[in-house]
């Protein structure tokens, strides 16, 4: 069996989100006994699909990497963290991600390392996480320069969905975005946009410590985000 990812995003009642913040260190050491976990980050979201400042305490997302698919349903029938997000969730939402390619590392490790990326491009639908801790004398200029880059954002036919989601209220920053193609998803990215604008800046400015870009195919898509699946309207198909 082949590695690969998922991303779990759970949206809790307020009694149960001040559950989850005082649970998450507990939670990360069950996660770390889980067999077959490579990598685990449970993450705090923004607002909607906000990127900068400002948090969303009841909404949670975590993000694992497994040795294979078996692992992933062995945890999804038996982990209790699993049953929380079923059993307290107002809404919840599990995506399956095979990685396509990757590069930089988090925290210090790389959590795809050693994983063969499956073939390119097939023209489905593709999942983006990017991350990134930002040196604290940057975090000004970078706080500045996301309005635009939300702004023009949102404006993209191809985005189905994305999130902030962070270790910290500020200098941890990742996000989860879906594109309906891996073409639409580089229009934002490259093609004269004001996302390109920003990157050469953190390049020629150094304002990233560590960063990490993956690419997945995202497959086996259950529950809601937002009151509806946003790969309902791709063809999925497990790769």
């Amino acid at each position: 069996m082949a590695a690969v990812a998922s991303f779990h995003l759970t949206r809790y009642p307020w009694l149960q989100a001040l559950g989850t913040m005082a649970g998450l260190a507990t939670r990360a050491r069950a996660l770390a006994a889980t067999p077959g976990l490579r990598f685990a980050r449970q993450l705090g979201t923004g607002r909607g699909s906000q990127m900068g400042l400002g948090a969303d305490l009841r909404r949670w997302a975590t993000f694992l990497v497994w040795e294979d698919e078996a692992d992933l349903d062995a945890f999804l029938v038996a982990s209790p963290l699993a049953r929380r997000w079923a059993d307290h969730g107002e809404e919840t939402w599990s995506v399956r991600l095979v990685p396509l390619s990757e590069h930089g590392s988090w925290g210090g490790r790389r959590p795809l390392a050693g994983i063969e990326p499956a073939p390119g491009d097939d023209g489905g639908p593709v999942a983006v996480l990017t991350r990134a801790r930002i040196g604290m004398h940057h975090w000004p200029a970078f706080y500045r320069s996301v309005p635009a880059v939300e702004e023009h954002l949102r404006r993209q036919p191809g985005l189905l969905a994305v999130v902030g989601v962070g270790e910290a209220p500020v200098g941890l920053q990742a996000t989860f975005s879906l594109w309906r193609s891996a073409a639409d998803m580089d229009a934002f990215a490259y093609r004269g946009s004001a996302h390109e604008a920003v990157v050469r800046r953190t390049r020629a400015e150094g304002w990233f410590a560590e960063e990490l870009f993956a690419r997945f195919r995202p497959y086996g898509s259950t529950g809601t985000w937002d009151g509806s699946d946003p790969l309902a309207v791709t063809a999925q198909h497990h790769p």
